[in-house]
Protein backbone atom coordinates (compact mmCIF):
# COMPACT_ATOMS: atom_id res chain seq x y z
CA UNK A 1 0.00 0.00 0.00
CA UNK A 2 3.08 2.15 1.26
CA UNK A 3 4.46 1.92 -2.20
CA UNK A 4 1.23 2.48 -4.06
CA UNK A 5 0.77 5.51 -2.47
CA UNK A 6 4.37 6.52 -3.03
CA UNK A 7 3.67 5.85 -7.17
CA UNK A 8 0.84 8.29 -6.68
CA UNK A 9 2.56 10.96 -5.45
CA UNK A 10 5.82 10.62 -7.82
CA UNK A 11 2.92 10.64 -10.80
CA UNK A 12 1.14 13.52 -9.06
CA UNK A 13 4.59 15.18 -9.11
CA UNK A 14 5.71 14.91 -12.63
CA UNK A 15 2.02 15.82 -14.20
CA UNK A 16 3.03 19.21 -12.14
CA UNK A 17 5.85 19.99 -14.16
CA UNK A 18 5.93 22.26 -16.78
CA UNK A 19 7.76 20.89 -19.46
CA UNK A 20 7.26 22.14 -22.34
CA UNK A 21 5.45 20.84 -25.50
CA UNK A 22 6.34 22.70 -28.13
CA UNK A 23 9.41 25.33 -28.38
CA UNK A 24 9.20 29.03 -30.68
CA UNK A 25 12.63 31.49 -31.24
CA UNK A 26 12.04 34.40 -32.74
CA UNK A 27 15.37 34.93 -35.27
CA UNK A 28 15.89 38.53 -36.86
CA UNK A 29 14.95 39.04 -40.38
CA UNK A 30 16.98 38.78 -43.36
CA UNK A 31 16.14 42.54 -44.46
CA UNK A 32 16.57 43.83 -40.49
CA UNK A 33 12.67 44.97 -40.84
CA UNK A 34 10.62 44.54 -37.50
CA UNK A 35 8.48 41.23 -37.61
CA UNK A 36 6.77 39.83 -34.76
CA UNK A 37 4.69 36.60 -34.08
CA UNK A 38 1.74 36.19 -32.07
CA UNK A 39 1.18 32.71 -29.91
CA UNK A 40 -2.51 31.84 -28.69
CA UNK A 41 -2.60 29.03 -26.11
CA UNK A 42 -5.24 28.65 -23.26
CA UNK A 43 -6.79 31.75 -24.93
CA UNK A 44 -3.74 33.96 -23.87
CA UNK A 45 -1.65 35.46 -26.36
CA UNK A 46 2.09 36.15 -26.44
CA UNK A 47 3.90 38.15 -28.27
CA UNK A 48 7.38 37.42 -29.47
CA UNK A 49 8.89 40.76 -30.85
CA UNK A 50 12.58 41.03 -30.55
CA UNK A 51 14.67 38.87 -31.94
CA UNK A 52 15.81 35.98 -30.25
CA UNK A 53 13.12 35.89 -27.65
CA UNK A 54 12.17 32.47 -27.06
CA UNK A 55 8.21 30.84 -26.13
CA UNK A 56 8.16 27.62 -24.17
CA UNK A 57 4.47 26.67 -24.67
CA UNK A 58 2.63 23.98 -22.48
CA UNK A 59 -1.10 22.75 -21.68
CA UNK A 60 -1.45 26.08 -19.21
CA UNK A 61 0.40 28.45 -21.80
CA UNK A 62 3.59 30.41 -22.50
CA UNK A 63 6.50 31.27 -20.79
CA UNK A 64 9.39 33.59 -22.16
CA UNK A 65 12.81 34.07 -22.39
CA UNK A 66 15.06 36.17 -24.48
CA UNK A 67 18.14 33.42 -25.89
CA UNK A 68 21.48 33.71 -26.22
CA UNK A 69 22.30 34.99 -29.79
CA UNK A 70 25.10 32.90 -30.63
CA UNK A 71 24.56 29.93 -29.02
CA UNK A 72 20.92 30.27 -31.02
CA UNK A 73 23.17 31.32 -34.33
CA UNK A 74 24.66 27.91 -33.83
CA UNK A 75 21.50 25.68 -33.09
CA UNK A 76 19.93 26.77 -35.94
CA UNK A 77 22.87 27.10 -38.11
CA UNK A 78 22.58 23.75 -40.58
CA UNK A 79 18.72 25.19 -40.93
CA UNK A 80 19.55 28.82 -41.99
CA UNK A 81 22.41 27.77 -44.41
CA UNK A 82 19.98 25.09 -46.03
CA UNK A 83 17.17 27.99 -47.07
CA UNK A 84 17.39 29.66 -50.48
CA UNK A 85 18.68 33.66 -50.61
CA UNK A 86 16.41 35.41 -49.73
CA UNK A 87 14.43 37.49 -52.89
CA UNK A 88 16.21 40.77 -53.84
CA UNK A 89 14.94 43.68 -55.76
CA UNK A 90 16.94 46.30 -58.11
CA UNK A 91 15.88 49.48 -59.47
CA UNK A 92 18.00 50.84 -62.49
CA UNK A 93 16.20 54.56 -63.63
CA UNK A 94 16.29 55.67 -67.44
CA UNK A 95 16.92 58.53 -69.27
CA UNK A 96 13.05 60.82 -70.57
CA UNK A 97 11.58 58.87 -73.16
CA UNK A 98 14.25 56.06 -73.91
CA UNK A 99 15.79 52.74 -72.93
CA UNK A 100 18.88 54.09 -72.17
CA UNK A 101 20.34 54.17 -68.37
CA UNK A 102 20.75 56.98 -66.39
CA UNK A 103 24.61 56.97 -65.78
CA UNK A 104 24.12 56.62 -61.60
CA UNK A 105 22.24 53.15 -62.94
CA UNK A 106 24.43 52.38 -65.56
CA UNK A 107 27.32 51.82 -62.69
CA UNK A 108 24.87 50.29 -60.92
CA UNK A 109 24.64 47.94 -63.34
CA UNK A 110 28.09 45.69 -62.46
CA UNK A 111 27.27 45.13 -58.87
CA UNK A 112 23.63 44.11 -59.62
CA UNK A 113 24.68 41.49 -62.21
CA UNK A 114 27.99 40.20 -59.78
CA UNK A 115 24.84 39.89 -57.52
CA UNK A 116 22.63 37.94 -59.78
CA UNK A 117 25.19 35.80 -61.35
CA UNK A 118 26.12 34.52 -57.92
CA UNK A 119 23.12 32.86 -56.94
CA UNK A 120 22.71 29.26 -58.56
CA UNK A 121 19.29 29.36 -60.50
CA UNK A 122 17.79 32.73 -60.22
CA UNK A 123 14.11 33.00 -60.97
CA UNK A 124 14.53 36.99 -62.19
CA UNK A 125 11.35 38.88 -63.37
CA UNK A 126 12.54 42.61 -65.18
CA UNK A 127 9.77 44.78 -65.05
CA UNK A 128 9.62 47.94 -66.79
CA UNK A 129 8.07 51.44 -65.95
CA UNK A 130 7.12 54.86 -67.45
CA UNK A 131 6.34 57.76 -65.77
CA UNK A 132 2.91 60.04 -67.33
CA UNK A 133 4.89 62.36 -70.17
CA UNK A 134 3.29 60.19 -73.07
CA UNK A 135 -0.08 57.76 -73.88
CA UNK A 136 -0.67 55.20 -72.08
CA UNK A 137 -0.07 53.24 -75.30
CA UNK A 138 3.00 54.35 -76.05
CA UNK A 139 4.41 54.26 -72.46
CA UNK A 140 3.08 50.47 -72.44
CA UNK A 141 5.33 50.04 -74.95
CA UNK A 142 8.29 51.98 -74.18
CA UNK A 143 7.89 50.09 -70.57
CA UNK A 144 8.35 47.02 -71.81
CA UNK A 145 11.34 48.17 -74.22
CA UNK A 146 13.33 49.21 -71.26
CA UNK A 147 12.80 45.87 -69.91
CA UNK A 148 13.79 44.34 -72.61
CA UNK A 149 17.44 46.08 -72.49
CA UNK A 150 17.64 45.15 -69.25
CA UNK A 151 16.78 41.46 -69.93
CA UNK A 152 19.72 41.80 -72.78
CA UNK A 153 22.25 42.97 -70.74
CA UNK A 154 21.87 40.17 -67.95
CA UNK A 155 22.21 38.36 -70.87
CA UNK A 156 25.55 39.33 -72.12
CA UNK A 157 27.04 38.96 -68.53
CA UNK A 158 26.06 35.27 -68.21
CA UNK A 159 22.73 34.83 -67.02
CA UNK A 160 20.65 32.35 -68.74
CA UNK A 161 18.04 33.74 -71.17
CA UNK A 162 15.53 31.13 -69.93
CA UNK A 163 15.86 32.45 -66.83
CA UNK A 164 14.32 36.04 -67.08
CA UNK A 165 10.97 36.94 -67.85
CA UNK A 166 10.13 40.41 -68.53
CA UNK A 167 6.56 42.70 -68.34
CA UNK A 168 6.20 46.03 -68.89
CA UNK A 169 3.42 47.97 -66.49
CA UNK A 170 3.51 51.77 -68.38
CA UNK A 171 2.53 54.21 -66.04
CA UNK A 172 -0.15 52.07 -63.97
CA UNK A 173 2.23 51.19 -61.28
CA UNK A 174 3.70 54.90 -60.36
CA UNK A 175 6.33 54.83 -57.91
CA UNK A 176 6.08 58.71 -57.09
CA UNK A 177 2.25 59.12 -57.37
CA UNK A 178 1.78 62.37 -60.18
CA UNK A 179 -1.07 63.86 -62.75
CA UNK A 180 -1.19 62.73 -66.05
CA UNK A 181 1.81 64.67 -68.38
CA UNK A 182 4.46 64.93 -65.55
CA UNK A 183 8.15 63.94 -65.73
CA UNK A 184 8.91 61.95 -62.94
CA UNK A 185 12.22 60.83 -63.06
CA UNK A 186 12.12 57.70 -60.41
CA UNK A 187 8.79 56.51 -62.10
CA UNK A 188 11.52 56.00 -65.33
CA UNK A 189 12.51 52.49 -63.60
CA UNK A 190 12.72 49.30 -64.16
CA UNK A 191 12.28 46.30 -60.98
CA UNK A 192 14.54 43.36 -61.34
CA UNK A 193 13.08 41.18 -58.87
CA UNK A 194 15.19 37.94 -58.28
CA UNK A 195 13.92 34.94 -56.50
Amino acid sequence: MVMLIWIACLLAAVSQQRTPTEQITLLPSQDGKASAVIITTAGVETVLDKPYQIAAIDSKGATTATGDSAAIAKQYDATLSALPQRAAVFTLYFITDSDTLVPESAARLVDIKAQLASRPAPEIIVIGHTDTVAKREYNDELSLRRAATVKRLLVEVGIAEDRIAVQGRGERELLVPTADGVDEPRNRRVEIRVR
